[in-house]
């Protein structure tokens, strides 16, 4: 990787073209705006530089244990100015989506944080409880940071018994500066499937484009328009891929240049978010 001072001069014309069309970032959190509970300095200084040149942002999470009202007020801790319509979090895909398709379904057996179910009862559902005479019509599966082993061996009869099953997300582990590693839904979608052979029937989140096809039809943008930044390959860039938007790879969290190298699949890799900001306002000056 380049530095910063002599980056912007290997640009090519293409990517360059790239950045310039540039009208909204899709933001991933965790890893690109702050790693768990601490923000990067140049988070704040950057969306600002950004904004005053006409560039627009929207907030993105796999991360599925907080409602949106806790992640809007987080993110003003922070001090960065955020409303509900700039959130876009997988419970909140994920409860359009069942009521979309599963317009019968009523009854959820959860695995997530209170927070989280208790956003799928604002919304209409009902939270099961464990126990298999409390038979739900789905199964929901998410990161579940408050996770009881009986809860997971009875989402794994649930699944066994053929239900609906849906999980909020792919990631395998969740990012964090602590010295430990935190298991995301998409282990726990492992266990599961090693116990029952079962694989959920839906997997939302990154890298389903749902959420960039939101902000896509929010903000009147083409694909194009619209860059979606983050610190996975797997997840980040592969929904920037589907959407056809512009993907960028930040290296500010989980994923390594050697790893971003080896993968080439997405169109820029920066150090992280102040650099893309520059090469960003660097674009739109002329050559």
């Amino acid at each position: 990787m380049n530095t910063k001072e002599n980056h912007n001069k290997s640009v090519s014309r293409e990517t360059r073209e790239k950045l310039r069309r540039i009208r909204h970032l899709a933001l991933d959190m965790d890893g690109t705006i702050y790693m768990e509970n601490n923000i990067f300095p140049f988070t704040i200084p950057t969306l600002d530089a950004l904004k005053a040149a006409g560039i627009g942002h929207s907030f993105l999470t796999n991360n599925p244990t907080k409602s949106v009202g806790d992640y809007v007020a987080k993110l003003k801790r922070m001090g960065i100015d955020c409303a509900w319509e700039d959130m876009y979090t997988t419970p909140i895909a994920t409860i359009d989506y069942i009521k979309k398709t599963y317009p019968e379904v009523k009854r959820l057996f959860m695995l997530g944080t209170p927070s989280m179910r208790e956003q799928f009862v604002e919304a209409g559902f009902i939270s099961c409880e464990d126990d298999p005479a409390d038979r739900p019509d789905m199964l929901v599966v998410a990161f579940d940071t408050t996770l009881v082993y009986s809860r997971l061996c009875r989402a794994a009869w649930w699944a066994k018994q053929g239900l609906p099953y849906i999980a909020t997300n792919p990631d395998w582990v969740c990012p964090t500066d602590a010295e430990t590693i935190l298991v995301d839904c998409g282990s726990l979608q492992k266990c599961i499937e090693a116990a029952t052979g079962r694989r959920p029937d839906k997997v939302m989140g990154k890298p389903d484009p749902t959420m960039l096809d939101g902000i896509r039809d929010r903000h009147g943008l083409k694909p194009e328009e619209i860059a979606m930044v983050g610190d996975r390959i797997y997840t980040d860039i592969e929904m920037g891929r589907r959407a056809g938007a512009v993907s960028i790879l930040v290296l500010s969290g989980e994923t390594t240049l050697e790893t971003a190298l080896e993968a080439g699949t997405a169109d820029v890799i920066v150090r992280d978010l102040e650099e893309l900001g520059d090469l960003i306002l660097e674009s739109r000056k002329p050559l």
